[in-house]
């Protein structure tokens, strides 16, 4: 078991399996040392796990849960990119967090701090990271949240 797969164990967290794209592009996309991984919803078992807008139908609370989830399957499509092997990771370089929410919602940090809180969790300083959390009229599968992610490897 790999040092990181040992912080997932002991922390009682259970990935998912890497979702399979729904459009035309792939999960996962390396170049160079970097990782680029597809904007991830927050999906289980297949099937989004949330649905509507935040501030709506969707809490601050229920929102923040589903951008964990959300990290998690970015965590998933890292693990089959790298042959299961979450030990090359070197770094979470940048997270983009889009959020499904009306004009005059402002919490989106809050929102994404839900997965930037998992990168930080897993990977600890090497989880620091940069990002933008955008709001959005609407996203696919009605999700309320979607994350991206860019991954320093080795």
């Amino acid at each position: 078991m790999g040092r990181i797969d040992k912080r997932l164990a002991d922390a009682g967290i259970t990935l998912p399996s890497a979702a399979n794209p729904i459009a035309n592009y792939v999960p996962a996309v390396r170049t160079g040392n970097l990782l680029f991984i597809s904007g991830q919803l927050p999906l289980k078992e297949g099937v989004v796990a949330l649905e509507g807008k935040v501030g709506d139908t969707v809490s601050l609370d229920q929102a923040t849960e589903a951008a964990r989830l959300c990290a998690l399957n970015i965590i998933s499509q890292a693990k089959t990119a790298l042959g299961g092997d979450l030990d090359r990771v070197k770094r979470v370089v940048k997270l983009t967090g889009f959020v499904a929410c009306g004009p005059n919602f402002a919490q989106h940090p809050q929102v994404i701090n839900g997965a930037s809180d998992l990168m930080v969790q897993v990977f600890g300083d090497a989880g620091r990271h940069s990002r933008a959390a955008v709001g959005a009229p609407s996203l696919p599968r009605n999700a309320p949240v979607e994350v991206e992610a860019v991954l320093e490897v080795e």
